[in-house]
């Protein structure tokens, strides 16, 4: 018997309609003999994918499963018998090339899900073994639950990789996390670490854990403590709101207290904030409040340095009209922007705080207007969402994020800007949210964002923080041209265009490993040493790095085979705790704790980074590296760095992306450098 459209689409029409068509292809296949089913097997896949894509679609596959299964959607292949899958093998299914594959291994789950909740009474597989298998499915994909798409997963999935972050989401809302909660929460730590602009996906599982925390039937074991913690920053954060009372209760409850409990107030919540990078909207109707009380207390609030302090009392009126403006319960998040912006000191900077007047009043067009609706809604308005996405940007110049989008170049760029050169990101900003049009010079010549055809995106981005969100439709038209212009220029085109489009500070020495013409590695010792002698502080002069610089490297898996090109820049270099030179530098990926292979694998916290940094041993990092700029006039030491140093290097290369480029290498090359996501 067919389930009820009518259940499964919640009034979704375009869900009624392909449910519709799975049905009849699943029909068709149950009516085919087990010889010609395989007839039948695409149309049913087809089928599958447009239902999934759907809202509500994995719910009604999975009311669907039993029906999928008797018609023999698994005939012939090892999703046949569920009762010998083996849960740490699925991470195979669902990362695969192969979208019949990630469609067979996700229908999979979601049988497992109508067996472990009783729609599905199986012969062979319990409800309990069902659910068994689920909760290590899920502990051993535990990226799936919370992180965007990574560069190997958008170069090898397309749509789909977001189609299984959908699917886990289906399923831990299902089966619960209280069985994974100790990896989960860890790994929660892990990405809040790097201190991220956009946490509404972390927000969202900590909202499903207190949800399971207030069952007290639930063993949360050792992770008791950290859940504590990572709930409380949201929704108790002190004793006012510790049984999370609603907003408007606890403004009420402000009014009711003295100095010494706003106080109290005041310091709770700067705590939680800079222990987690994570803010409660209750935080952000507290600020409102203080603004007519008292700016110590409104300092306190933020948790500021004396930096910070003197900053908020020197621009005392800007500091005020900010939080008026941008601080609202949705946007609290931006508190944490907004205190690590006056830390940095950057109202100091002459242009900066007449820019963010500016922006405090920026009409912003239709299109901007619309754009950031959809994307989070018309509570509060367009303009105080991207006025929030402002502060959060200045003061975590290194949580900004590509989402899952090929523009990784945009991305560094708005970082590049926001660290170095924030008065410039934000006229970049009002270009593109009142005008619609951003115009950019490559060698004296101007590119308007509005007459460039296509960029690196081949969709409008929509999971981007807000001033991204606006601003890297833009920033991508102007670099794919700026690449279209250098495209009968013999090398590769990011000698020219890195230094136009990130700007000033971009030095314009140029170095390559990579042939462009056939993928080859070519000058490999020469490369490297001419790398040590620019950022290795041993055979630099011990010079530090003074402007942070794009560069580019062979992102590998963790097999290390490669997987593509990827835009860095490169922070800073220095010792580690211990003792160890290590290369600090900000991927714009969104996690930037990554197992490269071979050993070479992406700290982001324990040796020595700061928020949003990621590192990696001196060599390791070079031998991933295949492109850096170097301020020509600066030349180091090159010939002092040991062969060894560069053998080891060059080994890591060996043994990794460089396999099949170097010149013993028979096996053909990959693309060259200027495809994919480039540095």
């Amino acid at each position: 018997m067919k389930p009820s459209n009518s259940d499964s689409s919640g009034g979704n029409a375009a869900l009624v309609k392909r449910l519709a068509a799975l049905d009849d292809a699943t029909q068709a296949m149950a009516e085919t003999r087990d010889f010609g089913k395989h007839l039948k097997l695409r149309r049913v896949l087809d089928s599958l994918r447009r239902v999934m894509l759907q809202p509500g679609g994995f719910a009604a596959v999975e009311a669907r499963a039993a029906d999928l299964d008797e018609a023999g959607l698994f005939h012939g292949t090892d999703w046949a018998t569920p009762e010998v899958l083996i849960p740490a093998l699925s991470g195979n299914g669902l990362h695969s090339e192969n979208a019949d594959t990630v469609l067979i291994e996700a229908v999979s789950e979601l049988r497992m899900l109508a067996i472990a909740t009783g729609e599905y009474p199986h012969p062979m597989v319990s409800a309990e073994d069902a659910r068994q298998f689920l909760t290590q499915v899920m502990a051993t994909n535990l990226a799936l639950l919370f992180t965007p798409p990574n560069e190997e997963e958008r170069i090898k999935q397309g749509r789909m990789a977001q189609l299984i972050r959908n699917l886990f989401r289906h399923l831990g809302e299902k089966v619960g996390y209280e069985s994974i909660l100790d990896r989960l929460v860890e790994e929660i730590w892990r990405i809040l670490r790097q201190r991220p602009i956009q946490v509404e996906q972390v927000q969202h599982l900590i909202t499903q854990i207190a949800i399971y925390r207030s069952d007290p039937d639930i063993d949360l074991g050792s992770a008791g403590q950290g859940v504590d913690r990572l709930i409380s920053s949201l929704f108790g954060t002190t004793e006012a709101c510790r049984e999370d009372p609603g907003v408007e209760v606890y403004r009420e409850r402000l009014d009711a207290m003295d100095a010494n409990a706003l106080q109290y107030e005041a310091a709770g919540f700067a705590r939680a904030m800079h222990d987690t990078g994570l803010v409660s909207p209750y935080h952000a109707v507290l600020l409102r409040f203080l603004l007519d009380e008292s700016d110590y207390l409104l300092a306190e609030a933020m948790g500021l340095s004396s930096t910070g302090r003197d900053c908020m009392l020197r621009y005392h009126d800007l500091v005020h009209r900010l939080i008026e403006a941008a601080v609202h319960p949705q946007t609290a998040q931006s508190i944490y922007g907004l205190a690590l912006l006056l830390d940095r000191g950057i109202l100091y900077q002459p242009p900066v705080a007449p820019a963010l007047w500016r922006q405090i009043a920026l009409p912003l067009s239709p299109y901007a207007q619309e754009r950031l609706t959809l994307a989070y809604g018309s509570t509060p308005a367009p303009g105080a969402r991207l006025l929030s996405g402002v502060l959060s940007i200045l003061g975590l110049p290194l949580g900004v994020g590509q989402g899952d989008n090929p523009t990784c170049q945009s991305a560094r760029a708005l970082s590049m800007w926001a660290y170095n050169d924030p008065d410039y990101l934000l006229q970049v900003l009002v270009w593109a949210a009142r005008d619609d049009e951003v115009i950019m010079h490559f060698e004296g010549q101007p590119i308007s964002s509005r007459e460039s055809t296509g960029g690196v995106a081949t969709t409008l981005p929509t999971d981007l923080d807000p001033v991204s969100l606006i601003a890297v439709p833009h920033l991508d038209r102007i670099y794919a041209e700026m690449g279209r212009r250098c495209a009968d220029r013999q090398g590769d085109p990011h000698r020219w265009v890195n230094p136009e489009f990130h700007g000033w500070s971009s030095a314009r020495g140029f170095r390559i490993n990579v042939d462009v013409e056939t993928g080859k590695l070519v000058e490999l010792d020469e490369f490297l040493r001419h790398f040590y002698a620019a950022y290795h502080p041993h055979y630099n002069g011990d010079q530090p790095l003074i402007h942070p610089q794009p560069a580019g490297v062979a992102v590998t898996d963790s097999a290390a085979r490669y997987i593509g090109w990827h835009a860095i820049t490169i922070l800073r270099v220095g010792l580690d705790p211990q003792d160890v030179m290590r290369l600090y530098f900000y991927n714009p990926n969104n996690d930037s704790g990554q197992d490269w292979g071979d050993g070479v694998v992406v700290s982001t916290a324990g040796h020595g980074e700061r928020f949003g940094e990621g590192s990696l041993q001196f060599e390791q990092f070079a031998s991933r590296l295949y492109i850096y700029h170097f301020d020509p006039l600066e030349r180091g030491d090159p010939e002092r760095v040991p062969a060894e140093e560069i053998d080891r290097i060059i080994g890591y290369i060996r043994r990794s992306w460089g396999a099949d480029r170097l010149p013993a290498g028979e096996l053909q090359a990959s693309p060259e450098p200027s495809s994919g996501c480039p540095g």
